[in-house]
């Protein structure tokens, strides 16, 4: 076994890892970056982008079905393929892959180790059985797993998490989704647009991120109207059989639901993915979860030269939140004893369901008392909307009495990907609802619904002083 003497280890080469390294590098620093799995961040390989073209599927399915009303018919009933939908997925899901891949195998040789890394003790890592890195600084950036709760265990391959959908050859004709989360939500929606029989169960009663309760309650409407939607149920029993899972479940009115279907999706959660790196061996605190305790600004777990970045710390498992505090930490690595805090961006979080959910600032949850006015629009008779037919969602937009400055918001509605954008960029801004009004908005557009709910928020303060 050789043994290399390095100033920065950076374990895992996903997101946060790849953005670890750059920074280090670009601090000065020598750096390994050590990968136990496939090259290819969870975002390219199980996560955002095949999700992504699994729901463009389903769009375009959907797109056909929803013609009619336009006057547009189409001869026939619509036939999905559903092998020809898996292999675009995967072909477009390995090109995207292949390209990380490449970036990683164009870094110099000695900068990259394969293998699974675990302490032995504070500053040495054993990769595989071929290599002992002794570290100066280490980035902990082994990005997250599935959570899969014992009930499921029993069902063996018949309960699937999200990685495993983005492997089939084929489509099934029904699956059982567990977890009404973003990951549940947009998979049992798109699947049951490309004609799989879908059935989402929930234990909480809550509908995707969504704390405002009138928000929740009108989401809970929409997704009912797509697919069976039980965001409150109990398990009475799972039983694996020969062509599927038998689901027996009793919803919070007091209904026995007893069906058979081919798959149980599993998306309850996921969990920091640091079971493998022996962090026993270190002099390093734990929480509950098994992470080094850190310092949410600096990354820095405790005064020990290791940093915490990506979904490995489990505070916010976004793609360029994983970047941004890879780049962090890889600095803060990089520069030690030198240490600063990073300033994150706004926080915009976004479903791609139809119509899509965001969430940008503060939740409803977070907001103090008699704190803030509401601002409220429905896109049932918004103009654009309604043209396209996606006249679908409601919106809070949350501004406080004080400053009268827009600090949150909560919606489900068409085009809230675009829309989050907006909103987060004000809001990182620090612009005040008057500001943001004064910004133009054309017409006809999605938009001019966030002005009337902007409108109605501004209507519920005291009038500008002249």
């Amino acid at each position: 076994m050789k043994t290399i003497e390095i100033d920065v280890a950076v374990i895992g080469a996903g997101s946060a890892g790849l953005s670890a390294y750059r920074a280090a590098k670009a601090a000065g620093a020598s750096v390994v970056m050590i990968e136990g799995g496939a090259y290819g961040t969870t975002c390219a390989r199980v996560g955002c982008m095949p999700s992504k073209l699994l729901i463009a599927a389903a769009e375009a399915a959907h797109s056909v079905d929803r013609a009619r009303p336009f006057g547009v018919h189409v001869d026939g009933a619509t036939r999905i393929d559903g092998a020809q939908v898996m292999q675009r997925v995967k072909s477009e899901r390995d090109r995207l892959v292949e390209f990380i891949v490449d970036d990683v195998h164009a870094l110099p040789a000695q900068d990259h180790l394969i293998g699974y890394a675990r302490f032995v003790d504070d500053g040495l890592l054993q990769v595989g059985d071929h290599t002992l890195v002794r570290a100066s600084r280490v980035v902990i950036a082994t990005g997250s797993k599935a959570d899969v709760p014992e009930v499921f265990r029993a069902l063996g391959d018949r309960a699937i998490i999200n990685d495993d959908v983005f492997d089939w050859a084929e489509l099934p004709r029904s699956i059982a989704v567990f977890g009404v989360g973003v990951i549940g939500l947009e998979l049992g929606q798109a699947l049951a647009r490309l004609g799989v029989r879908v059935s989402v169960f929930g234990r909480s009663g809550r509908v995707g991120p969504f704390t405002d309760p009138q928000i929740r309650q009108y989401a809970r409407g929409v997704f009912n109207e797509a697919f069976r939607f039980e965001p409150q149920v109990k398990i009475k029993s799972l039983t694996r059989e020969e062509d599927g899972v038998r689901v027996q479940v009793t919803t919070v009115d007091g209904v026995a639901i007893d069906e058979t279907f081919d798959y149980v999706l599993v998306a309850t959660g996921r969990s920091p993915n640091v079971s493998k790196l022996a962090l026993e061996n270190t002099s390093l605190a734990l929480d509950a979860q098994g992470v080094p305790i850190f310092d949410p600004l600096t990354l820095q777990a405790g005064e020990h030269p290791v940093f915490v970045a990506g979904d490995s710390n489990g505070v916010l498992l976004l793609l360029h939140e994983a970047a941004d505090e890879g780049r962090a930490a890889g600095t803060n690595a990089g520069h030690y004893p030198t240490v600063v805090p990073f300033k994150r961006r706004a926080p915009i979080s976004i479903a791609f369901t139809d119509p899509g959910i965001a969430m940008v600032g503060k939740a409803f949850s977070d907001l103090a008392p008699d704190s803030y006015v509401v601002g409220e629009v429905s896109f049932e008779n918004q103009g654009r909307s309604r043209v396209m037919l996606r006249n679908r969602g409601l919106m809070h937009v949350y501004v406080d009495k004080a400053t009268r400055r827009f600090v949150g918001a909560e919606w489900i509605g068409p085009d809230a990907e675009h829309i989050a954008h907006l909103l987060s960029w004000g809001l990182q801004m620090e612009l005040t609802v008057d500001a943001m009004l004064a910004m133009p908005f054309y017409h006809p557009v999605v938009e001019e619904g966030l002005r009337t709910a902007l409108r109605n928020a501004a209507n519920q303060l005291p009038p500008l002083a002249a």
